[in-house]
């Protein structure tokens, strides 16, 4: 994951475009995050009744994770990263890694922001 995210960073470099992308990507990883985290200290109804939201913040995250590297495609980057946390067409066990992954942005952001 750190070196997905460092190969991101560096595409994303001062592009404003970009950075506003990847602001957007943050804000909807950070909603995934925030439910994610309270999901084991959930109540079975509780769950119930969160699933479909967490479902949509979830694919919420891989809009803006695709949105994101379409940009950067269009500017020439290459994005491999993309590729590299899969398609969750062709696979549906890959939600977890990229659920995994908007984790991981979430953390990364709330440490550099002290």
């Amino acid at each position: 994951m750190q070196r997905i995210h460092g190969e991101l960073s560096k595409e994303i470099g001062e592009d404003p475009e970009a950075v506003e992308l990847y602001e957007e990507l943050i804000d909807a990883a950070t909603r995934y995050a925030a439910v994610r985290a309270k999901w084991l200290r959930m109540s079975k109804e509780e769950k119930i009744d969160t699933d479909s939201l967490r479902t949509s913040h979830h694919d919420s995250v891989i809009i803006h994770l695709n949105m994101l590297a379409r940009y950067l495609k269009m500017q020439g980057k290459k994005a491999v990263w993309r590729e590299q946390l899969g398609d969750v067409e062709e696979n549906g066990y890959i939600r977890k890694g990229i659920g995994d992954f908007a984790c991981y942005l979430v953390f990364v952001n709330s440490i550099c922001a002290r």
